[in-house]
This record gives structure tokens, C-alpha cells and sequence, in this order.
């Protein structure tokens, strides 16, 4: 912990779990609300859900996207300097030189986009008889690491299937981050087989703190998200949960916590360096 006074090591993270419509201005306007009801509960970084500002789908994606800086950037950025707080802004269809990208724009307490995740794994799955969705239709793979700094502790970015990829949180845990932020929409089959699963493996393998931001689950939808925003300690707990419907859940992110456990299971300094290792091919 070393630079970071004791009250550094205690902060408190929200995470939104947005009920989206058709309407791109409505969605706006309910996320800033709930972006501000969590800071006035003394939420310090607020995290939004998958495709917040647009209904989850191929078909929409091409309409609903935008450039960033655009209008769901400038509203998040906004709503993040009003409130002093870090903004994990869910994300967004995002065009750029006539491709899409599933995006997710970070914003400091400043207003400032400290970073800009683009969905690195597209979502390309068929599951005979439940599900068969395939991103790569429409959207391009982003192809960058992105991680931020706040006064607390550096955190890691990951927009859903991306938290499949167990190396993508290794390398981000490897590079200091203690907490990872995964906006993911999962569905009806793969939401109570893997959601939790997955939170609580990326958790215990690298000792963070692991937060998803879901939409909230919409029956009539075209793609319906299974919900349960959630956020995971290193011990891989289940701190904070909502259920399937809008809500904004809390949790208190406890630094001192991941260092005890740490120095308890020492893993990071275990590790066969001389057999194995994880690593990036390149830093874009």
C-alpha cells in the first residue's frame, strides 16, 4: 500500500443496472439520474451497463451508433464533473472510419475521457436451440489493453465476453490493477450457467475486485440481459448483487482487504516464472 494513506484504501463503487429502451435520449437521461443518486450515496467511481444508451443487438447498433466525443459521451462526461467522480461509462456503439465498435469511455471528475475501451472479444457464440448471436455481423474487435489511475487504485476495463479471457484479467492484475470493471449484457442461457462463475474465477485467480454493470432484464426485448450486476472481493464473495430489475448496487471496496489476502495466499510471488508466464505480444 505503499503511497496511499489510510484513507485511501477505503472507497465506495456503485454500479447501475439501467433499465434501456428504444429511446437514445430517455436512456441518457435515466443513467445521469442514477449516476447522481450513487455519488450522493458517496459512490467514488459509478460504473454503467453494456449498451446503455441503445438496445443490445446487431440490428441496432448501426442506428444507435455515434463518434466519440459525441452526444452519449458529452452527457457522461458532464454528469461525471458535476458529481466529482470516476465514470465507467457502459458502452456504446461507437463509429469510427465507417467501423463499429462496442465501446466503453471512461471519465475522470474532471469531465476528461481518461480512456477508451473497445471490446477486444466480440460475442460470437451459437448454443444449439437457446442462443446464437454473432457480433462480428457488424462490429470490428478493438485491440488495446485499457486500464486508468484514480487516487484509490488502478483499474482494469473489460466490456462483457471479454471476461471469458482469464489472460486479459491475469495481464491486467499483473500490470497493478485491483479492480476490473466488466459492463456485460449476458443472456438467459449463459447468464445463470456463467455470470457469477466467471466474476468469482477472475476474482479468486488474480486476488481483485471484480464489478459487472448488466442492463436490467427486459422480457418483451429482442436480446434479453439476465441482470445481476454484481461485485466480487479477492476472496472471490459475492459482496453486492441486484436482482433481475433497475437498480443501483453498492459496494465498499476495501484495499487493506486485498493486501491481507495477498500476504495470506501469496500467489503473486508462487508464481513458476521460470516455467510459464502471461503477456501482452504488443502495447498499442
Amino acid at each position: 500500500m505503499s503511497g496511499i494513506s489510510k484513507a485511501m484504501t477505503k472507497f465506495r463503487l456503485a454500479v447501475v443496472q439501467l433499465l434501456v429502451t428504444k429511446v437514445k435520449a430517455d436512456n441518457l437521461h435515466r443513467a445521469c439520474s442514477l449516476v447522481k443518486e450513487a455519488a450522493g450515496q458517496g459512490a467514488k467511481v459509478v460504473v454503467l451497463p453494456e449498451c446503455f444508451n441503445s438496445p443490445y443487438g446487431t440490428g441496432f447498433f448501426a442506428e444507435y451508433a455515434e463518434k466519440i466525443p459525441g452526444e452519449s459521451a458529452q452527457v457522461l462526461s458532464e454528469v461525471a464533473r458535476q458529481c466529482g467522480i470516476y465514470l465507467v461509462g457502459g458502452s456504446i456503439p461507437e463509429e469510427d472510419g465507417g467501423k463499429l465498435f462496442n465501446t466503453c469511455p471512461v471519465f475522470g471528475p474532471d469531465g476528461k475521457l481518461l480512456v477508451k475501451h473497445r471490446k477486444i472479444h466480440l460475442f460470437d457464440i451459437d448454443v444449439p436451440g437457446k442462443i446464437r448471436f454473432q457480433e462480428s455481423e457488424t462490429l470490428s474487435p478493438g485491440s488495446s489493453l485499457s486500464m486508468f489511475e484514480t487516487p484509490f487504485c488502478k483499474v482494469g476495463v473489460g466490456i462483457c465476453y471479454d471476461i471469458r479471457f482469464a489472460e486479459l484479467a491475469q495481464i491486467y492484475a499483473k500490470k497493478g490493477c485491483q479492480l476490473l470493471v466488466f459492463p456485460g449484457a449476458f443472456n438467459m442461457t449463459t447468464g445463470p450457467a456463467h455470470w457469477e462463475l466467471l466474476q468469482r474465477a477472475r476474482a479468486v485467480d488474480n486476488q481483485v475486485y471484480v464489478a459487472t454493470a448488466s442492463p436490467a432484464r427486459d422480457e418483451t426485448a429482442s436480446y434479453v440481459a439476465w441482470g445481476h450486476s454484481s461485485v466480487v472481493n479477492p476472496w472471490g464473495e459475492v459482496i453486492t448483487k441486484a436482482g433481475s430489475e433497475e437498480a443501483v448496487v453498492y459496494a465498499d471496496i476495501d484495499l487493506q482487504y486485498l493486501a491481507d489476502v495477498r500476504q495470506q495466499i501469496p500467489i503473486t510471488k508462487q508464481r513458476r516464472n521460470d516455467i510459464y508466464s502471461v503477456g501482452t505480444v504488443h502495447e498499442s
